[in-house]
């Protein structure tokens, strides 16, 4: 059999560009520096406004750009080192530069895959579910929104003349939930566009890039609960050790480590 030689594919226009632009970034722009707009931009590489934007989206998912309400494009800063352990959970959040700050906590409706997780097969008989809302923030930088769905089953101590909502009401949940007995734990992690409301919490755009990280928590009788988390693509970087620990580094410490 005869050896069949491949057609080289041609590089898309979008894509040198943003080799070209990622350049620009490193000799001519400081992190924070914003942008010029994007009729500038076309003119000075002399491109379609089509293929600029490409470009642009492209370098955003890398990490290189941030789309930011109200100011424009910029130089994004270096990714934020945020550690996402396969350790049980401190549900407290008791490191303080990393903690989980509630924000509020509601009786609610649980997406259909959610509902999956937690071992919902009907409507009825199924019980409330309490859904906690939670953005982490870490240097300063917010980094992640979470949803973290808990079952009434799961809490069945939780005290009626608790509050009814709120950040005071996620927390008696959270303390609840720290005194299951965790079995275990699986998790997956995709790529994902920002919803509206997780955008607002993340100081970016609706329908920037996002990785969202689902972990469901295994208890003794089940499914003890949920959590959908969504953290700045641009931000964060996700590597995997060989404890199956996830972590995000820091990308200047991986620099440094190299040299």
């Amino acid at each position: 059999m005869g050896t069949t030689q491949l057609e080289p594919v041609q590089e898309p226009k979008y894509w040198h560009l943003k080799t070209v632009l990622s350049e620009a970034l490193d000799s001519d722009f400081a992190v924070g520096e914003i942008l010029p707009n994007e009729r500038e931009l076309a003119a000075r590489f002399g491109v379609a406004r089509a293929t600029l934007r490409q470009a642009l989206e492209q370098l955003e998912l890398e990490g290189r750009l941030q789309r930011r309400r109200g100011v424009g494009t910029t130089v994004a800063p270096p990714r934020v080192g945020v550690a996402v352990s396969t350790a049980q959970r401190d549900w407290n959040g008791e490191v303080a530069d990393q903690a989980w700050q509630p924000v509020d906590c509601v009786t609610g409706e649980v997406p259909t895959a959610v509902r999956s997780l937690l071992g919902f097969r009907e409507e009825p008989g199924t019980g409330p579910v309490y859904v906690i809302r939670r953005t982490r923030v870490s240097n300063g930088q917010p980094v992640a929104a979470e949803l973290l769905y808990v079952p009434a089953s799961s809490v069945p101590d939780l005290s009626a003349i608790d509050a009814p909502a709120g950040p005071a009401r996620a927390r008696s949940v959270l303390r609840e939930l720290h005194r299951v007995n965790l079995k275990g734990q699986d998790r997956s992690v995709e790529l994902g566009s920002a919803r509206a409301d997780d955008a607002k919490e993340l100081d970016r755009l609706p329908g920037a890039p996002v990785l969202v990280v689902t972990t469901r928590y295994l208890g003794v009788a089940g499914t003890a609960a949920v959590s959908v988390a969504t953290y700045r693509a641009d931000t964060c970087r996700l590597t995997f050790g060989d404890s199956g620990a996830v972590e995000i580094r820091h990308e200047r410490q991986e620099q440094r480590r190299a040299s």
